[in-house]
Formats: structure tokens, C-alpha cells, sequence
């Protein structure tokens, strides 16, 4: 990391907790999928974890980590909080509610601590790739320690 580069929440907290993690970099264009992202690295697209923060019909906000190659499945995801169904949070709400920006939304070191599921192909895994709470910016960690460091329940998330 260069010493113009501020540390993120998420790797402040991964290091207070003395969690090992490789930090990847890339460059940021307008495309700000996961699987770009993996494409730009080289990575497996699913390897590389996206954050998605959903909110339940009575449950509140919460957090999906789902393989960049897949797409959320909404009823599978709201089965998992102990909701009836589940949608998007609102673009507009996302920073107010976790610190980061779309492209750029790591599931650790949020500003409010919200109930999180990773997907269930995580363990297929000895590391993936989640945000690291900036655009261009991942870390690669185990699933456990993920879990772990998220407070996350494995769940099956994705279509």
C-alpha cells in the first residue's frame, strides 16, 4: 500500500484482529462489476466476492457476499435473515448506512454493524476476494476468517 493511500475501515479491522490478507489493486474504470474486477486481476470470477446490502421487509438492511459470476436471489436471501421477501437498498442509502460507495462497499468495517451472510461457495475455497473498502482496492482472505471477522452465517444466496 503506498503512503499516499489512506487504510480503509475494512483493513483497519482486519489488521486489529491479526487476520492475514493480500491486498489487490487495480485500475478503476466505469465498469465497476466483480467480474471486471477479476478480469483486471486475473482472477476467478468466482472467487472475487461482491457485497450487497438488501433490505428485508420487516428485518431491516442487511449484507449478501455472493461470488462476482452470480446473481443474488432475492427470496433465497430473505429465507436467510427469517424474512418474506427482500430488495436492493437504495443507491442514496448505501454510504449513509455503511461508509463506502457502490464499486467499493467491503463487508468489513461498516459504519453500522448489520447481520451478513456469505454465500455457501465460499468453503469451496482456501481464500476469495472481497472489497477492501475502496474502488480498485480487494483483499484476498479465508472464508473463515471472513466469516469470522464479519460476525457471518454461510447461507445459499445466489440463483
Amino acid at each position: 500500500m503506498s503512503k499516499h493511500q489512506e487504510k480503509t475501515n475494512a483493513l483497519r479491522l482486519a489488521e486489529s484482529q491479526g487476520v492475514h490478507f493480500t491486498l489487490l489493486s487495480y485500475a478503476v474504470d466505469e465498469d465497476l462489476s466483480a467480474t471486471h474486477a477479476a478480469e483486471k486481476l486475473g482472477l476467478d470470477p468466482d472467487r472475487i466476492f461482491k457485497t450487497i446490502i438488501v433490505v428485508g421487509e420487516r428485518k431491516g438492511a442487511f449484507v449478501c457476499i455472493i461470488p462476482g459470476s452470480c446473481e443474488i436471489d432475492f427470496k433465497k436471501a430473505a429465507a436467510a435473515i427469517g424474512d418474506k421477501s427482500c430488495a436492493l437498498l437504495p443507491l442514496k442509502e448505501l454510504e449513509p448506512l455503511t461508509g463506502y460507495q457502490r464499486g467499493g462497499c467491503s463487508p468489513l468495517g461498516m459504519k453500522k454493524k448489520l447481520p451478513t451472510f456469505l454465500d455457501e461457495t465460499s468453503s469451496l475455497f482456501d481464500w476469495i476476494s472481497v472489497s477492501a473498502g475502496r474502488r480498485g482496492l480487494q483483499m484476498r482472505l479465508s472464508p473463515k476468517d471472513l466469516l469470522s471477522l464479519c460476525d457471518a452465517s454461510l447461507a445459499d444466496l445466489t440463483r
